[in-house]
């Protein structure tokens, strides 16, 4: 297998890759890419592509219904930089509530005076700030971050909400107890001093922090967006800011409308920029592109249904990428049929317009299988896995 890196990836998930793979610099030759925040939305995609897998968990840099279409399974890593975006959080809603950016920078603007002793004492005053502890604490979205930022705020003794319409299972299960579980969102608007967005960035969520959401906040809210910056529209943050509804907006996402308000505290997309994250996201990428390209299994893709047969104990093991409609399965097992293979475990999953099929038989997957496979309408890429 020849695995391309769009961007340096930590060499102890490179480590990961068995030593029958090669790296390689020519993503036309790749079999499987490793990527960070390259964009692949333009690149022409080489037809022996199999699989693409992200080291975190945005994939707005990947042409994902382009690849389902050629069966390309992409993949990222959900929870393996939480600690780090959950650290950043908790540095936001203090940075937020005690300016002490603007207290460094008061200070190291009077560094030459030699009486700058005597007056940061006189002039600490301008900087006087607000206490987290006591305070609510909105988190919209629970997925593997927001559940450890609300978890983290319990600890810190705020009251904290949390909004999530689609909370997983294993979400649910590492929620803490005290959070307190809100089904309108609108409630957290209502009722949080602070308000901190995890979610991705989708139609749905566009814009979803908007001139309406503003217009239900208490006044002086301050906002965490460490997410996507298009979940906010700018000019009504704008409005909000300027009115006093908006106290403060920590983002990691800067952009050219935001860095000209007042109120405004940008991070330079550092969320997930530590060694542990980076090495983190690494290691859980290797390990996904290896289990599907070895065992054909998908655990965390973004565009087919996860699915997993563990290793294969067979003599013949067959991975089918195809359309979700009718009829497919007996389509699928009528070949193996055809050709004398007979099916000793089978599992399919879909995925909205997507399924995954994956096949083991009592002997060898031959040519014949394979090509018929192939032929049947809605079949985008058969894969013989052993």
């Amino acid at each position: 297998m020849k695995i391309s890196t769009l961007n340096p990836i930590a060499q102890v998930g490179l480590d990961h890759l068995p030593d029958s793979y090669e790296i390689v610099d020519d993503f036309e030759k790749s079999d499987a890419v490793l990527v960070r925040s390259a964009n692949m939305n333009d690149m022409e995609l080489p037809g022996q592509l199999l699989a693409v897998a992200r080291a975190g968990a945005g994939v707005n840099n990947i042409p994902l219904e382009k690849c389902a279409e050629r069966g390309i399974v992409v993949f990222n890593t959900p929870g393996a930089n939480a600690n780090g975006v959950k650290e950043l959080a908790i540095a936001g809603l203090i940075l937020g509530s005690r300016d002490i950016v603007g207290g460094v920078n008061w200070v190291n603007s009077i560094s030459d005076d030699p009486n700058v002793a005597k007056i940061v004492e006189k002039g600490k005053k301008q900087f006087v700030g607000t206490e987290i502890r006591g305070k609510k604490l909105g988190v919209i979205g629970l997925g593997a971050i927001g559940v450890s930022v609300a978890n983290a705020c319990t600890l810190l003794g705020m009251e904290v909400y949390g909004y999530d319409p689609f909370i997983s299972v294993t979400s649910a299960w590492n929620l803490s107890k005290d959070i307190k579980h809100i089904t309108n969102v609108e409630d957290i608007y209502r009722e949080c001093d602070y308000i901190t967005v995890h979610v991705p960035l989708m139609d749905a969520t566009k814009k979803m922090i908007n001139a309406e959401a503003f217009s239900k906040m208490k006044d002086g809210v301050i906002i965490l967006n460490l997410a996507r910056d298009t979940l906010v529209d700018d000019d009504a943050l704008e409005e909000a800011i300027n009115s006093g509804k908006v106290r403060k907006y920590v983002t990691d996402f800067p952009n050219a409308k935001t860095e000209n308000m007042d109120g405004v505290l940008a991070f330079p997309h550092i969320g997930a920029s530590t060694r542990e994250s980076e090495d983190n996201c690494a290691v859980m990428a290797a390990r996904e592109l290896v289990d599907y390209l070895e065992n054909g299994n998908i655990r965390h893709s973004v565009n087919y249904p996860d699915c997993s047969m563990g290793s294969c104990v067979t003599p013949g093991r067959i991975a089918v990428c195809h359309q979700n409609k009718t009829h497919m399965l007996s389509q699928l097992t009528n070949a193996c049929s055809d050709v004398g293979s007979n099916i000793e475990h089978m599992t399919n999953k879909s995925k909205g317009d997507w399924a995954y099929t994956m096949m083991d038989v009592s002997e060898p997957v031959s040519e014949e299988l394979m090509k018929t496979l192939s032929g049947i309408d809605g079949v985008v890429r058969v894969r013989k896995i052993r």
